[in-house]
């Protein structure tokens, strides 16, 4: 194994000249009238394909090497050379090539042709063969390695929070049920539930945030992110939303609003700093195939200084933008995608951070201000997506806290223990979330977020 090198590796012209193996999958071949074969590998290292040289010498050339399709996986040995061709640094002249698994190009569906992403979706067990989801599943990759890097350097600690929940952190109702109970022979009996019988003895639930948890962590370590699968039982067929998505959830003692948007804006722009220098070869490709103009967008995000307006401001904008909404505008209501990309996109021309959202549309945890009527919420917008993070400075005083939960129609003793928080040394403290896949969405200009997801799980599809 001391030989085997990536094909990123390989590609690079300080290689020239060493023995090496490399491994992985054809791309393409076509045969040379001068007697040898040009065959393309790719091993998922990098977007780039390394070109092989098999002259027609080999023992296997004819039986093998010249029936090579698409798809087939190869171990290849020889010498790195500096290649002649146009926009190649090095090729590897083969002196054995052995076949480990063949693709018959019948049925093998990632033939050399260009497939609407729609259709790769029907082969998402494959479809990271392909330029462009290799590419996005490596930046998702950066932007995962980045987020941990932060958060270590700044400070806080990686907390793993339940994925099965009794609470709803969202207060939507909009959760995937967890049970060990025999739904069948519940239809056929019919009567209520009892859930004395069933494995937690409660309702039980797959987690739509893990804030809730993460806030009990913050009032003793200080500073913690948690960082994993998050749940909606919401029925939305659209290019934003899945029913199991990735959420990083910062959550800091002694933070205020002011607090939590600068670790927002730093954070953010840092992944989009690690992607652009650590994934040139992916994003360049985005920038041309994908999104034009997609480099200097994330450029200036970095560069600028992000833009701040309150929500009743933001809402005297709408009311005064002569574009026409699909959605109507008024103090009190959401904001919905078109409202915010109008926003970041068209008003302002880069990221936005919105602050002082209406108690009445808000979760019981945000922090009541002053007014009595809007709360201490914030949500980072930027071209192109719109909301890719939600955030608030958490209510820390008890009364009030008691008080929104009974506006919420939330039962106590199901959050006693996060009541408890308030009774014993209560801080300001603060955090966010982002939506891991609205991040790579933005980053790679992917119009759909079923294709920044490895498997994506929407209404009416499980498969994989």
């Amino acid at each position: 194994m001391s030989n085997w090198i990536s094909v990123k590796e390989a590609r690079q012209g300080s290689s020239a000249g060493k023995s090496v193996e490399i491994r992985g999958w054809v791309r393409t071949r076509r045969d040379s009238k001068g007697g040898f074969s040009f065959i393309e590998v790719n091993d998922g290292s990098s977007m780039g394909n390394l070109q092989i040289v098999a002259p027609g010498e080999l023992a296997n050339y004819a039986d093998e090497i010249q029936k090579l399709t698409t798809g087939c996986s190869v171990v290849i040995t020889g010498e790195l050379q500096e290649s002649p061709a146009k926009g190649q640094d090095t090729e590897l002249h083969a002196d054995a090539v052995r076949v480990l698994g063949w693709a018959d190009p019948e049925t093998y569906p990632l033939q050399k042709k260009r497939h609407s992403f729609e259709k790769l979706r029907e082969w998402a067990h494959l479809r990271t063969r392909t330029n462009t989801l290799g590419a996005v599943m490596r930046v998702r990759d950066q932007i995962s390695q980045s987020i941990h890097q932060f958060f270590h350097e700044n400070g806080f600690f990686y907390t793993h929070t339940p994925i099965i929940t009794a609470s709803d952190c969202e207060g939507a109702g909009e959760m995937f049920r967890v049970t060990s109970l025999d739904l069948e022979m519940l239809a056929q009996k019919g009567g209520p539930v009892k859930y004395e019988y069933d494995f937690f003895d409660k309702p039980t639930f797959l987690t739509v945030s893990g804030q809730l948890e993460a806030e009990t962590y913050a009032t003793s370590l200080g500073r913690v992110y948690t960082f994993g699968p998050t749940f909606r039982a919401e029925n939305s067929n659209t290019s934003r939303h899945l029913a199991e998505f990735w959420m990083v959830e910062p959550e800091a003692a002694f933070f205020d609003l002011a607090d939590d948007m600068k670790l927002a804006e730093d954070f953010l722009k840092q992944i989009f700093t690690d992607c652009l220098n650590k994934c040139g070869e992916d994003m360049a490709f985005f920038d041309k195939m994908i999104e034009k103009g997609k480099l200097d967008q994330i450029k200036a995000v970095i560069e600028k200084p992000f833009q701040h307006m309150t929500y009743t401001d933001a809402i005297t904008v709408l009311e005064k933008a002569s574009k026409k909404f699909d959605y109507p505008i008024a103090w009190g209501t959401d904001l919905q995608a078109e409202h915010e990309r109008y926003l970041t996109e068209e008003h302002v021309g880069g990221p936005l951070i919105l602050t002082d959202y209406p108690s009445s549309i808000k979760p019981f945890y945000m922090r009541v201000s002053d007014d009595g009527k809007t709360v201490a919420a914030m949500d980072v917008l930027v071209p192109g997506v719109g909301e890719i993070i939600g955030g608030s400075q958490r209510e820390e005083r008890l009364d009030v806290l008691q008080r929104r939960m009974a506006e919420a129609d939330l039962n106590e003793e199901d959050y006693w223990w996060y009541i408890d928080l308030r009774k014993y040394g209560t801080v300001p403290h603060a955090g966010f979330g982002l939506g891991l896949e609205r991040a790579v969405q933005y980053v790679t200009g992917m119009s759909n977020i079923r294709d920044v997801i490895p498997f994506p799980r929407t209404p009416g599809n499980a498969d994989f």
